[in-house]
């Protein structure tokens, strides 16, 4: 089948979806839950296949290892997606929530309302639990998909939706076609030019990937280029909770996007040979005069560089990040807030890891991804950010031409 009978077909679903019920789409993700544990060790045989296949691409610089460590499905990956399903199922429908009601005049009452954006081209690399967690969003929301991986996790990927549409096709009532997966170089160039059956794109992956679909698609992008988080070391910064926090968002998993790659540290902090030291001790490569301060290094390096005040970090941040999540670890609140209030990213936090910018960890699910966008979605991309809305109109036979002519008058008056 080509792209476009693919996407026609995905169009179809989407409109289709719009009337499914919650019961029907939570048994649909309970029952893939099911299908994912009772069929998971397929999953990881066929992951293991692509670790196999993907170490020649990591060899030959085909890919690079922050792409082979996230090909990895483990244990852990699989509990979180299944449990991922099994959040969804229980968090409200976001479909068809009423947002506004307004009786315009008497009998003429305006309703706002959420429906799903439509058909989502999902674009990433490696993390084939990617897919479990969109679909998951997706049939919550009411979306359909068209998903491309990267080839280094082609047989994972095959096998994980291939037990999700197995599972869905034992609901009654649901859409055939609402989960899609395509493969080849030539599906993306076809995905993006498919303005008229795809609403948004959403890619997961590098810098290059990122911005090559910005440059090549005439339909809306959600996601971020960059991963550039800064965490900021105040003067009053607790020794203890400092090594903590940024250990942890630079070495629990470095190739993730919400690791953080720039410290700052206050001239004031009394502690920072210390504090430095222990990052060392850690396994941290500390680097004071990086090629450039906005970098995503993915690994266990940390550009550090010392500032003389909380203004000073929040310029440096506004000018070199790339908007993600960045935390201030402080115990003064004044300057908590203050760093909160105007540092321009999706994230901020006070006292606490970057690695927290998750969908899962808050209590999303899962995620579709990370925006740093302005614009309708922004931070871990949930059921939320998958959902538009429409205007509803009742009247009874009025036309406008009564109010220009001043026989009648709009009362605009609030019902919700």
């Amino acid at each position: 089948m080509d792209f476009i009978e693919i996407a026609k077909n995905a169009k179809t679903a989407s409109i289709k979806a719009q009337k499914l019920s919650n019961d029907v789409k939570n048994s649909a993700l309970t029952k893939i839950a099911e299908s994912l544990e009772a069929h998971k060790s397929e999953i990881f045989d066929a992951n293991k296949q692509d670790m196999i296949e993907a170490k020649a691409l990591l060899d030959s610089g085909e890919i690079s290892q922050a792409i082979y460590n996230r090909l990895k499905l483990d244990e852990n990956k699989m509990r979180d997606m299944i449990q991922g399903l099994i959040d969804i199922s229980k968090l409200p429908d976001p479909v068809n929530k009423k947002l506004m009601e307004r009786e315009l005049d008497e009998g003429l009452v305006l309703t706002k309302v959420s429906c799903p954006i439509g058909v989502l081209g999902i674009i990433f690399e490696a993390r084939p639990d990617v897919i479990s967690q969109i679909s998951a969003l997706a049939i919550k929301s009411s979306n359909a998909v068209i998903l491309k991986g990267g080839k280094e996790s082609t047989n994972t990927n095959k096998a994980i939706l291939g037990v999700i549409n197995s599972a869905l096709d034992t609901i009654e009532g649901f859409p055939k076609n609402m989960l899609n997966q395509v493969f080849s170089r030539d599906d993306v160039k076809e995905m993006l030019s498919a303005d008229k059956y795809i609403d948004l794109i959403i890619p997961r992956g590098g810098n290059s990937l990122v911005q090559f679909i910005k440059s090549n698609t005439k339909i809306p992008v959600l996601g971020h280029a960059d991963g550039i988080c800064h965490i900021f070391v105040d003067e009053t910064a607790d020794l203890e909770m400092a090594k903590k926090i940024i250990v942890d968002a630079k070495t629990q998993y470095p190739s993730a996007c919400n690791s953080v790659e720039t410290l700052l540290i206050s001239d004031k902090f009394q502690n920072d040979k210390e504090l430095l030291d222990s990052l060392v001790d850690a396994g941290i490569k500390l680097i004071d005069k990086p090629e450039s301060w906005h970098k995503e290094y993915s690994d266990k390096i940390l550009a550090y560089k010392y500032v003389s005040s909380v203004d000073e970090a929040i310029d440096h941040i506004n000018e070199y990040g790339s908007g993600h999540t960045e935390s201030i670890i402080t115990s003064n609140k004044t300057n908590a807030e203050h760093f909160m209030d105007l540092v321009d990213s999706a994230g901020v936090y006070h006292n606490a890891s970057t690695r927290f910018a998750d969908g899962f960890r808050y209590g999303f699910g899962a995620e579709v991804g990370i925006s740093t966008n302005k614009t309708h979605a922004r931070g871990p991309v949930g059921m939320d950010g998958l959902v538009i809305y429409k205007y509803k109109l009742r009247g009874s036979g009025d036309t406008v031409i009564n109010y220009v002519n001043g026989e009648k008058h709009f009362t605009h008056k609030d019902l919700l």
